[in-house]
């Protein structure tokens, strides 16, 4: 008889797998933002500017590396703190602006490459939740027969 799984594991395999998503999610958007740096006109962002947000782009980039790395390295979940999260967030929502803005320029987006969606641990959840599962109807509950 094998023992049973102690109550933090559930939780922790919940902690590595929302962290591993978010990390990637934050690696997707810090490229996508050196590709529509490469693709911005003086028009929208300025030299300076552009090589600023390069820069930041850089530097949050060899972040996440690190902390990537860190993450794999420990026998153990780890979190991050907020402190290293909240400027990564800003970043992206830079990037998210720089978007919009290349966008109300008429400037020619590459569509987005996703990465494919990890499953949730333990079946808590469908691993895309835009996928309904099986047998379910529109709407939050059974609907009228």
């Amino acid at each position: 008889m094998s023992p049973s799984p102690s109550p933090q594991e559930p939780a922790a395999d919940l902690l590595e797998h929302l962290l591993g998503s978010l990390l990637a999610d934050f690696r997707v958007w810090f490229s996508r933002g050196e590709l529509l740096l490469d693709l911005c006109p003086d028009s929208v962002m300025g030299a300076e500017q552009r090589q600023a947000l390069r820069e930041s782009l850089a530097e949050a980039s060899r972040q996440l590396a690190a902390a990537t790395s860190l993450r794999r390295a420990v026998p153990v979940p780890m979190a991050l703190g907020m402190d290293s999260l909240a400027p990564w967030h800003q970043l992206v929502m830079r990037v998210w602006s720089l978007s919009a803005c290349l966008r109300r320029s008429g400037v020619d987006l590459p569509p987005m490459d996703w990465p494919a969606l990890p499953s949730m641990p333990g079946g808590m959840l469908s691993p895309d939740p835009r996928l309904d599962p099986p047998g379910r109807e529109d709407g939050p509950g059974p609907g009228p027969s």
